[in-house]
């Protein structure tokens, strides 16, 4: 019964979720053009959500909310593909996940009067972590179902013959202790029969 509840309950989240993913998929083409209808005007100002957003450097706050828009759809986008995706290479896509992310601080943090213009070398540490773990994937599935080399068998077959040389190790110890045991015995008997056997020829 209660597993049958946490199922519900997981199953409600998961729509919940994947719903809210979809609202944003859909809506996406009305955000980017979203510029459309603001003011060309370089004094004006929108208020957003108690937030002013002004030209930010731009000719006018039209074409800084197109500049914004053209990097933060592609973005989300991205996240949402990232989070969703069931393909082995899906960690390659963090990096145009970082790309978009690192134009977007730039655009809204930095003061300089040019965008785009060094955030690829920001990428790279990304990239050296990233694409190893990827090609590494890539090589391990290559392996498994090209060349039928499956590590993960080899692997599991080589515990099963280390175990199984262990319990032979541990049941030729057991022999060799019950061995010196019976040993020890049958010298005990020998002594005390000698012994009786000399205490007879005395009396």
């Amino acid at each position: 019964m209660m597993t049958d509840l946490k199922a519900k309950k997981r199953a409600k989240k998961k729509l919940i979720i994947e719903s809210i993913f979809i609202f944003f998929i859909a809506i996406s083409p009305f955000l980017y053009k979203m510029y459309d209808y603001l003011p060309e005007d370089p004094e004006a100002t929108i208020s957003f959500l108690g937030i002013t957003i002004g030209n930010g450097g731009f000719e006018d706050v039209s074409m800084y909310v197109w500049f914004l828009m053209s990097k933060i759809v592609p973005l989300y986008l991205m996240v949402i593909w990232f989070m969703t995706s069931k393909n082995w290479w899906y960690h390659i896509i963090l990096i145009p996940i970082a790309m978009y992310a690192f134009q977007l601080f730039e655009v809204i943090f930095d003061s300089d009067d040019y965008v785009d213009t060094e955030n690829i070398w920001w990428l790279l540490p990304i990239c050296m972590i990233i694409i190893p773990i990827v090609y590494f994937i890539r090589i391990k599935l290559y392996d498994k179902y090209v060349h039928g080399i499956d590590l993960e068998a080899i692997d599991a077959e080589l515990q099963s013959l280390k175990k199984k040389q262990m319990t032979e190790t541990e049941s030729d110890k057991v022999v060799d202790n019950q061995e010196d045991g019976s040993g020890h015995a049958v010298e005990t008997k020998i002594n005390s029969q000698s012994f009786i056997k000399a205490c007879t020829k005395l009396f």
